[in-house]
């Protein structure tokens, strides 16, 4: 064996390393969930033929041909006895692209499958696509939504300004994908969420209005709408059902995460906050249910964040954000949390059904002034000291 493939049966042995690698849960956590220690998919874990030209004659210094830059914010399902996530792929060059990882446990062991997702452009061709939500539909298909981002050719001398709106395709086996056109509505969508079960016969999409690109501007929250046909689906009326509020986690702008899981005291829905901080935007992930009978009521509200960034995972690309688009509930209650760091890195967190239900339920809501978060304290301190 010469000296080049020595080199590539080291580097090869080093990925798999990195590969199998177990993980385990952090000790000492807030009772809620169980974050897991290592990060379940980074760039690195991407495989090695999509970065490296293995031929010696082509490629004698064996450099990665093409580099990639991180792994976040995956869409999740439950594919056979397998635990899957479409994942965001960026490369060196900041295209995203969406690539299918699987886990035997949902913890570790996630192996990317052999190529990336081949998605069909609509009509006017994404520059970028990314952040898939992914609904298995009462319909019988899988329906992938994601974030199609655009220049805004009105401002051609602005190479930083964008439009967005929200692509849709489905599937049947997760790898080959049938475009439909994207979501027809008044303003931008960059995170809209598809629900898993018709209401009043329709499909039923919740969105987050925005005026521009980044700025929700008159946008008041997470929004609601029905649409008759998702094959030419336009939205024309939506209703805001989770709104933004003043000096809280959701003041800038909030969003659906993955569709809401269901269960018999109502929809567990996981979304995501944003607030200005002197630091920039910080991005945390929260919690609230709905009404079964009525996914747009909202019937409890923990106050504050559900899961923050904490040491390392506060550090990579854009610092000071967890961003969640993907969670997995598996029959016997355990439920699978994939969420991102920084937008460098996925991670996972376990809990159950009845855990969840718990927090949003019997957890304070906020009180929207000082006064009262202290008087909520108190009230729990008084309750101790009987106790």
């Amino acid at each position: 064996m010469n000296c080049f493939q020595e080199r590539v049966k080291a580097l090869k042995a080093h990925h798999e390393e990195l590969l199998a690698r177990k993980n385990e849960p952090v000790e000492w956590g807030n009772g809620i969930y169980d974050k897991w220690k290592n990060p379940i998919l980074t760039a690195e874990h991407t495989p090695l033929e999509w970065r490296y030209d293995f031929s010696e004659k082509d490629n004698p210094y064996l450099m990665q041909r093409i580099m990639m830059n991180a792994t976040l914010n995956s869409g999740a399902i439950k594919w056979g006895d397998k635990y899957v996530l479409v994942v965001r792929v960026e490369g060196a060059d900041r295209k995203s692209f969406f690539a299918v990882a699987e886990s035997p446990n949902g913890v570790d062991n996630f192996r990317f499958w052999e190529e990336p997702i081949t998605m069909p452009d609509d009509v006017i061709p994404a520059t970028n696509i990314y952040d898939m939500r992914i609904t298995k539909h009462e319909d019988g298909w899988i329906y992938g939504v994601f974030c199609a981002e655009r220049h805004d050719d009105s401002q051609p001398s602005n190479l930083s300004a964008a439009t967005a709106t929200a692509g849709i395709a489905r599937t049947k086996d997760l790898k080959t994908w049938y475009r439909l056109p994207d979501l027809k509505t008044k303003s931008q969508q960059r995170n809209v969420v598809l629900h898993p079960e018709f209401v009043n016969g329709k499909y039923a999409f919740y969105t987050r209005p925005q005026d521009g690109f980044i700025d929700t501007g008159s946008g008041g929250g997470i929004g609601w709408a029905l649409v008759d046909d998702i094959t030419h689906a336009e939205i024309k009326e939506e209703k805001i059902i989770n709104a933004r509020h003043y000096h809280t986690i959701t003041e800038v702008k909030n969003g659906e995460g993955p569709h809401p899981i269901k269960t018999p005291k109502g929809w567990l829905h996981l979304a995501h906050g944003v607030r200005a901080t002197a630091d920039g935007l910080r991005y945390v992930l929260y919690m609230y249910m709905t009404a079964l009978e009525d996914p747009t009521k909202v019937i409890a509200q923990p106050g504050g964040f559900f899961l923050v960034p904490q040491g390392d995972e506060y550090l990579g690309d854009v610092m000071n954000v967890a961003f969640a688009n993907g969670w997995i509930a598996d029959e016997d209650g355990h439920v699978f949390i994939y969420y991102a760091s920084a937008d460098t890195r996925m991670h996972v967190a376990t809990s159950t059904i009845d855990k969840l239900i718990d927090y949003c339920m019997n957890t304070p809501e906020d009180g929207l002034y000082t006064a009262a978060s202290v008087e909520t304290i108190k009230k729990l301190i008084a309750k101790n000291r009987n106790i």
